[in-house]
C-alpha cells in the first residue's frame, strides 16, 4: 500500500472514531433503568427525565421498569442479577440505601454490592397536610397533634425512609404521639393524605409541589436546612425549633459493583455530560428537583457512606423500628 492510500484510510478511521454515535461509547444495545418505585413517585419522575436525555445521548432506546417492593429491595436485587454489562441499571434516591437497610433486612449490603455511578439531583422533604386539616402551619399542627392525643396519623412513602424518619422525629422532640402509616411509594400515600383519610406527611418536594400550588395539599413547613426558592416564605422546620428535621435525597444511577471499572467510568462520563446539559437541568428544576454538580465516582461513594453513617446515628439515637 502506497503512502496516500495509507493516509486515507488513517483519516477514514480517525473520522469514524471521531464521529461514531455516542451509544458507543459503553453500549450499543437498549438500556434498562429499573424504579425502586411505582409509576408517578419522585424516583419515576426523574428516571423519566434521565432516561430521555440518556436515549439521544447513545441513540438507543432506554426502557424504564417499575420494580416496587420490600423498601427497594425487589429492584436492587433483581438488577444485581442482571449481567454487569452496562444494559441494566438503576435509578434510585439515596433512601433505598443510606436509610431503609437500617430498619428492614434487603439482602444487600448497599456499600458492597452496588456503586453510584451518576449523581443527579436533590429533593427535600416537606411537612404536608390534608387541605381540611385544621391547622395552617407546621407550630399549628403540632398544637393539635397534642391536643388530640392518640388520634393523629402520619403517612410514609415507605417505612424506613426519610418520610418516617421525620414522623417519628417529630414525635419524640414535639412528645407527639402520631401513629406511623407507610406506603409502598409516594402516590397512594398521598392520595389518602388528598381524601383527608391521613392528615399529616412529610413529602419530597417534587411529588408534593403541584399538589400544594393546586391546594390539595397544604403546606406546612420545610424539613430541609434552608427554605426552598419554590416556597421562600414557609419556614423550615429548624426555624421553628426542630432542627433535627433535615432531610435531603440525593437521586441518580447505580450499578452493581461487579460491573467492570473501565465501564463504570464510561457510564459515568456519559452520565455526567446528560447532568450538564441545559435541557436535563431545565426539566429538573421544573418537576422540583435541585440540579447538583459535577460528582466523582469516589466523590459519589463517599456521599454514599456519609449518608449511610448519618442515618444509622438517627435510627440509634431516635430509636427508630418498623412498625
Amino acid at each position: 500500500m502506497t503512502l496516500l492510500p495509507r493516509l486515507a484510510s488513517l483519516t477514514m478511521a480517525v473520522a469514524a472514531a471521531l464521529y461514531a454515535p455516542a451509544g458507543f461509547a459503553f453500549i450499543d444495545k437498549p438500556v434498562h433503568l429499573i424504579v425502586p418505585a411505582p409509576p408517578g413517585g419522585t424516583i419515576d419522575v426523574i428516571a423519566r427525565i434521565i432516561g430521555d436525555q440518556l436515549a439521544q445521548e447513545i441513540k438507543q432506546p432506554v426502557v424504564v421498569e417499575n420494580k416496587p417492593g420490600a423498601g427497594g429491595a425487589i429492584a436492587v436485587k433483581y438488577m444485581l442479577s442482571q449481567p454487569s454489562d452496562g444494559q441494566t441499571l438503576m435509578v434510585t434516591a439515596s433512601n433505598v440505601l443510606s436509610e431503609i437497610p437500617h430498619v428492614m433486612k434487603t439482602g444487600f449490603d448497599p456499600l458492597k454490592d452496588v456503586k453510584p455511578v451518576g449523581i443527579m439531583a436533590r429533593s427535600a422533604l416537606l411537612f404536608i397536610a390534608a387541605p381540611q386539616f385544621p391547622a395552617k402551619d407546621a407550630k399549628e399542627a403540632i398544637a393539635y397533634v397534642k391536643a388530640h392525643p392518640g388520634q393523629v396519623s402520619y403517612a410514609s412513602y415507605s417505612a424506613g425512609t426519610a418520610s418516617h424518619y421525620a414522623g417519628a422525629i417529630l414525635n419524640q422532640k414535639a412528645q407527639l404521639d402520631m401513629q406511623h402509616v407507610p406506603f409502598a411509594g409516594s402516590a397512594p400515600a398521598l392520595a389518602q393524605v388528598m381524601g383527608g383519610q391521613i392528615p399529616l406527611m412529610f413529602d419530597g418536594t417534587v411529588t408534593s409541589k403541584n399538589l400544594v400550588a393546586g391546594g390539595r395539599v397544604r403546606l406546612l413547613g420545610v424539613a430541609y436546612k434552608t427554605r426552598l426558592p419554590d416556597f421562600p416564605n414557609v419556614p423550615t422546620m429548624a426555624e421553628i425549633g426542630y432542627p433535627d428535621l433535615n432531610f435531603s435525597n440525593w437521586t441518580g444511577v447505580i450499578a452493581s459493583s461487579q460491573m467492570p471499572a473501565a465501564l463504570i467510568e464510561k457510564i459515568h462520563a456519559v452520565l455526567e455530560k446528560v447532568a450538564a446539559t441545559p435541557a436535563f437541568r431545565g426539566r429538573l428544576v421544573s418537576a422540583g428537583f435541585e440540579p447538583v454538580g459535577p460528582r466523582s465516582l469516589e466523590q459519589a461513594a463517599t456521599e454514599l457512606r456519609e449518608e449511610h453513617g448519618r442515618n444509622a446515628e438517627i435510627v440509634k439515637s431516635f430509636g427508630i423500628q418498623l412498625n
